[in-house]
């Protein structure tokens, strides 16, 4: 298969929109990640999707909605609470997760009784559902496990030869995927943190859990409510261990554990300190340039020949949460606690 690189102009779009009306795959972009879409009521090509990526089926998928009219197609109820929350944060970088209508496949939903639903910001993005003229399922376009696309190029690195096109609209500005929050209980819980915060969600619908698959693994059987939550995501191919403490701290440790291919994803700040190659991931006060820059520079450590890599330790709040959720998973649970002792 040939995958088309097209621009975001409109005939490019429409011829889009044509590709996923026909059951193909689409890599697309969005203000989070470029996420790898189908027509989400097609349950043979969202079947695809996970073929394309290599991920497993018991993972559910984001769909992707441009009017708040489709949404009726999808969910069963829209409580009060999803309506807040709507009217506050869409279109933009959150998925709700609400009880879903009959009709949606279970390819898109892994089996469950719920439903993942976001209205996008990237204004492409939009036009794509348009011209499709019906929601999208569509997860991060990379390969399964790999750090998520933030450039149409990082799609066809991973894509090309597996999917129908993918439609270049620069680069994603907020750089990880979505905040998910569930409303299929109460209170309501965070799934998967992202460019909105736990704070600004509880600004407007009041107390909101984190649940513990934020920060740990998810116990052994214990089903994935959300993408991101069930299996080592996010990583390159260097090993990449996590350290905590301070820029003395993370630089004394790193300085003894240098070697070949030993690299360090550190804080701007850092980068004097080191003595191995570093790669900047942003200044250590500025989580969300940490979020744009993060999985542009896990992929920038594979190709400079990282074999190992010691990422220094965000802080764990607002959308700081979102970096080290994805970090850690990107070190499949490996941190070395240099505060204690």
């Amino acid at each position: 298969m040939k995958t088309l690189l097209l621009k975001s102009h409109r005939s490019d779009i429409q011829k889009a929109g044509e590709l996923l009306k026909n059951g193909g795959l689409v890599g697309i972009p969005t203000e989070t990640v470029y996420g790898l879409a189908a027509d989400a009521g097609n349950g043979a090509a969202v079947a695809e999707i996970f073929r394309a990526k290599g991920r497993p089926m018991d993972n559910p998928l984001i769909v992707h909605i441009s009017r708040m009219a489709q949404l009726e197609g999808l969910i069963s109820v829209f409580p009060e609470k999803a309506r807040q929350l709507a009217a506050a944060f869409w279109p933009g970088p959150l998925t709700i997760i609400l009880p879903k209508k009959e009709g949606v496949p279970d390819e898109v939903t892994a089996g469950l009784d719920t439903v993942a639903v976001r209205f996008p910001a990237h204004p492409v993005a939009r036009a794509i559902i348009e011209a499709a003229g019906c929601p999208l399922a569509a997860p991060s376009a990379n390969s399964s496990g790999k750090p998520s696309p933030t450039t149409a190029m990082h799609v066809m690195d991973d894509m090309n030869g597996k999917i129908a096109a993918v439609v270049d609209g620069g680069d994603c500005g907020v750089g990880v995927e979505s905040t998910v929050i569930t409303l299929a209980t109460e209170p309501p819980r965070l799934l998967r943190p992202g460019g909105i915060t736990p704070e600004e969600l509880e600004a407007i619908i009041g107390p909101v859990e984190i649940d513990p698959a934020v920060t740990h693994q998810l116990a052994e059987g214990q089903q994935a409510a959300s993408p991101g939550m069930k299996y080592k995501h996010y990583s390159p191919e260097a090993d990449v261990i996590l350290v905590k403490g301070s820029a003395a701290q993370y630089a004394a440790y790193v300085n003894a554990h240098k070697g070949d291919d030993v690299y360090a994803m550190c804080f701007t700040e850092d980068a004097g300190l080191l003595d191995v190659p570093v790669v900047p991931y942003g200044d250590a006060e500025h989580p969300e340039t940490q979020a744009h820059l993060l999985f542009e520079c896990l992929r920038k450590l594979d190709e400079m020949g990282a074999k190992t890599v010691y990422a220094h330790c965000p802080a764990e709040t607002g959308v700081g949460l979102a970096v080290y959720n994805r970090i850690l998973r990107a070190a499949g649970f490996e941190v070395i606690d240099c505060t204690e002792g």
